[in-house]
């Protein structure tokens, strides 16, 4: 089966696309859920053909400091969108990216009732171009792949942007 009839088949419709993954819990220590403290916050994030992304609550929640949490998950989720849609459009305009590295931050805010909302994510890439002449065309498709990227599109808080660009490697 081609890569294209087997996106078809799991495609919800067209213009739609479908993101399978599984959420396992291995955090049972034998009690189960029995008192808070009984269990750990261990789980893995699995897709078809992938490695499972090991995972676990935030320390401050009694998760593993090892582990990646969900809320570094959002965030890097939303640093990537970026990334790939920027590289797409510098591709497009002939804008020749030699290095791209970012190192998002997330502030999030917890409630009364110990629920938590992120305030704002703010991506900073550095980004490496070829040429001094496409400096400003470089910084100018940050805006463009903002407006494109479909995770920052999603959530209800600020995504914010703060990059630089250099030329050379």
């Amino acid at each position: 089966m081609s890569d294209s009839t087997e996106r078809q088949q799991t495609s919800p419709g067209p213009g739609r696309h479908g993101f399978a993954v599984e959420v396992v819990w291995t955090g049972n220590t034998g009690a189960g859920t029995s008192s808070y403290r009984s269990y750990e916050r261990t789980h893995e994030v699995r897709a078809e053909g992938k490695n499972a992304i090991e995972a676990s609550a935030d320390p401050v929640f009694r998760g593993e400091p090892d582990r990646y949490n969900p809320e570094e998950l959002l965030v890097a989720s939303l640093s990537q969108c970026h990334m790939l849609w920027y590289l797409h459009l510098a591709a497009e305009h002939g804008v020749v990216v030699v290095g791209y590295h970012d190192r998002p931050h997330g502030t999030l805010t917890e409630n009364a009732d110990y629920s938590g909302q992120f305030r704002e994510v703010v991506l900073s890439p550095e980004v490496a171009v070829e040429d001094l002449a496409s400096v400003d065309a470089a910084e100018a498709l940050h805006e463009r792949a903002h407006e494109l990227c479909y995770i920052a599109k999603s959530v209800n808080f600020p995504v914010r942007l703060s990059p630089t660009i250099r030329v050379g490697n």
